[in-house]
């Protein structure tokens, strides 16, 4: 297949080029279109109590959406505002489709105590169709903008979602403009020219035309979170910048031995084209777990990321080549040395791992063991406003309200529907489980019940609350919904199915390491280590966000938990990133196959064809070998990925900051002391035993495992 793709790339450049073309002005015309549908509403679980609760009160209950002002910043007993404020609530009562709207002056607790500032909820019809909500949210909001006052914010709702995707679509373009200009510096660097490190740039704009044309695609059937616009297009940024790269300095050490860029291209396809298109589908298959979960919001992250991985890696391996075959004779070969002088630094470090093993393990290990130790108390939740930068409208109303009127005030209640035939006794013992609790009457006999939580909106009293009413209903037809009812159902389903989720992933990347390696002690190895580096991520993100350790530095701050996505999110993405060193080591290893003789070692217990060690005779000089040509590209590769990474987290979404600090760490700590380090040490450790697996297995590794077709060099065609 690398060798057919890599004949139509080179022989039809302009055809491929112009493919990709179409393909970009689809993904950044058509595509787009996905920021007009995200949704902010993240933790809805299909088939939960809370999820049927709250589909069964959009059948009957009469009202719909909701949204709300705040005006503040002088005194709003002041005659003037205080005619402006009513003339505004009349108005606002006029517009088709309201349904409601109290008179902040009269209905208590919508002014503040200090006489500072006061409150406007607007409450929308029910029934209405997606324009006639949304143009009378606008006009609403128009209205009630006009008071002139110091502090004027409005939101909620369906206006949320909008101010939300607006936010969206405005950081990702930040991020690209911060990225990219730093990316081409280091690029730079890396290949001295400029038309060889402008070229992942132009992978990379594919990467990120393919995650906003995936996530359109998807979302016609399914929602999209506001957070999965920017996750996926860091991603596909990142990976189709990292994947460049690594053909690119293929391409260059294949340039050395021939001045032909035809053939410099095909053995660049069969050699890091296999590599890219091996770790790409372990990057997808990580991911299948989140396709456990039936959480649509993670299955929908699962496979729209999946998606933005092929495409990446597509275009590695057909839009790169052609556009090596029209301009790579201009680029300059990467320079000779000596197998000494190559990768020297590496070679040194996995030396210096090998022959200090012990000591390197037991330092370490309980060094990532530290980190990942606040995992143990980590805590999450749906989140409030505090989530959001400080520059959002949300943001501001929060801030306003929570200023001036007593805490708790806006905090979203446990909401109880009563289905006809609830026994009445239990009906008041749900009542009294907080004092002022709020009824009203929907059409069919149902009633609501609104119980307030003290505290935060999934804070422990608000679930504890949830808890206290379901095991008080008994066998009653009473359902629980709200926000905590919803964060209560996401735990259960987290807890219930994150055990089939890791199991998923982690058979499926053993058997894919299998089958590249021949091994079965190097994938449980690759595993073990790759945990080890994700937990220590995780425990600082945990430290740093739940715990509120310098997360000012970062522009967020302590919340008590975590987003309930960010963990899931973390640890998937993560562990097929770190996946992707892993092969590109193993894969410089593999190569020299054909370089020395295909003998069995004696003893005829490990697998035939697995190793590279072939190329020194040795078990540990192939780990020394595999490193030293291949971590000069993932040390380039990891800090490519932090940069973009970065530059996402500039946004201020909490989700966001979480997610970009785990990965981040998670590669940085991967490519650097997990695979510089504990791979050597490990592997020494494990000294031949390391490719063993058992007959059965080796037969089968034997008939259907990956193997390396890899030539011996040209000839250079100059002396």
């Amino acid at each position: 297949m690398l060798s057919t793709l890599a004949r139509a790339a080179t022989r039809r450049p302009l055809t491929v080029i112009g493919l990709w073309v179409a393909f970009l002005l689809l993904g950044f015309g058509l595509g787009t279109g996905v920021f007009a549908d995200l949704s902010d509403d993240v933790p809805d679980v299909p088939g939960t109590e809370s999820d049927m609760a709250d589909d069964h009160l959009s059948g009957v209950d009469p009202t719909g959406e909701s949204v709300t002002a705040v005006v503040a910043g002088e005194s709003v007993s002041d005659a003037a505002l205080r005619a402006q404020v009513e003339r505004t609530v009349a108005e606002v009562r006029e517009i088709a489709g309201v349904a409601a709207v109290p008179d902040p002056y009269t209905t208590p607790g919508l002014t503040a105590r200090d006489g500072q500032a006061l409150v406007i909820p607007v409450t929308f019809e029910g029934g209405l169709s997606d324009e006639a909500e949304e143009d009378a949210t606008d006009q609403a909001v128009e209205t009630i903008k006009r008071i002139d006052a110091p502090d004027v914010h409005v939101s909620g709702g369906e206006l949320l979602g909008r101010q939300l995707s607006e936010r969206a679509q405005e950081d990702v373009k930040n991020a690209e403009l911060i990225s990219l200009p730093v990316v081409l510096a280091l690029l730079l660097v890396v290949f001295g020219g400029l038309r060889a490190a402008a070229l992942p740039l132009v992978i990379a704009v594919s990467g990120i035309a393919g995650a906003f044309l995936g996530l359109f695609a998807f979302s016609q059937v399914t929602d999209i979170s506001v957070y999965a616009i920017q996750v996926t297009t860091m991603l596909g940024l990142g990976l189709a910048i990292d994947y460049a790269l690594l053909m690119l300095v293929r391409f260059r050490e294949e340039r050395r031995h021939t001045e032909d860029v035809v053939a410099a291209v095909h053995r660049t396809v069969e050699a890091a084209g296999r590599t890219i298109l091996f770790s790409g589908l372990t990057v997808a298959v990580s991911l299948t777990g989140l396709l456990v979960f039936p959480s649509v919001f993670l299955r929908s992250m699962g496979l729209a990321v999946a998606a933005v991985v092929v495409v990446d890696m597509l275009a590695a391996v057909t839009l790169l080549p052609a556009l090596l075959t029209r301009f790579g004779g201009k680029i300059r070969p990467s320079k000779a040395r000596s197998e000494n002088e190559e990768g020297r630094v590496f070679a040194r470090l996995a030396r210096f791992a090998q022959r200090r093993r012990i000591a390197v393990l037991v330092t370490v290990v309980p060094a990532l063991l530290v980190l990942a130790l606040p995992v143990t108390g980590m805590k999450i939740a749906i989140g409030d406003a505090r989530q959001l930068p400080s520059s959002t409208e949300a943001r501001r109303l929060y801030d306003t309200v929570d200023v001036h009127f007593p805490k708790g005030t806006g905090v979203s209640p446990v909401v109880v529907v009563l289905k006809p035939g609830t026994d009445a006794a239990t009906a008041d013992r749900i009542r009294a489980l907080v004092p002022n609790s709020e009824s009203r009457e929907l059409p069919g006999g149902n009633t609501v019940v609104e119980l307030q939580p003290p505290g935060t909106v999934d804070g422990k009293a608000a679930t504890d609350l949830v808890e206290r009413v379901r095991d008080v209903r008994g066998d009653e037809p009473v359902e629980v919904t709200g926000v905590a009812a919803r964060l209560v159902d996401f735990r259960a389903m987290l807890g219930e199915r994150a055990p089939w989720a890791a199991l998923t992933v982690l058979a499926a990347v053993f058997v894919l390491l299998f089958a590249f390696t021949g091994s079965v002690l190097i994938p449980l190895r690759t595993i073990a280590t790759t945990l080890l580096s994700l937990g220590a991520a995780l425990g600082v993100v945990v430290w740093v966000f739940q715990d509120g350790h310098g997360a000012g530095l970062l522009g967020g701050e302590g919340l008590g938990a975590l987003s309930l996505t960010a963990p899931p999110l973390i640890v998937s993405i993560a562990f097929g990133l770190a996946m992707d060193y892993e092969i590109f080591i193993l894969a410089r290893m593999r190569e020299s196959l054909s370089a020395d003789s295909r003998r069995t070692p004696a003893g005829g217990g490990l697998p035939t064809g697995s190793t590279a060690r072939r190329r020194a005779g040795d078990d540990q000089e192939a780990v020394v070998t595999g490193l030293r040509r291949s971590g000069r590209v993932v040390t380039c590769a990891a800090l490519l990925l932090a940069v973009v990474f970065g530059a996402f987290m500039t946004g201020g979404f909490s989700p966001i900051l979480q997610i970009g600090l785990g990965l981040t760490l998670a590669v940085l700590i991967d490519a650097t002391v997990v695979r510089m380090l504990l791979v050597p040490a490990t592997m020494a450790l494990l000294g031949r035993r390391a490719w063993w697996a058992p007959k059965p297995l080796r037969s089968v590794h034997d008939r259907f495992g990956l193997r390396e077709a890899s030539p011996e060099p040209p000839v250079p065609t100059n002396a």
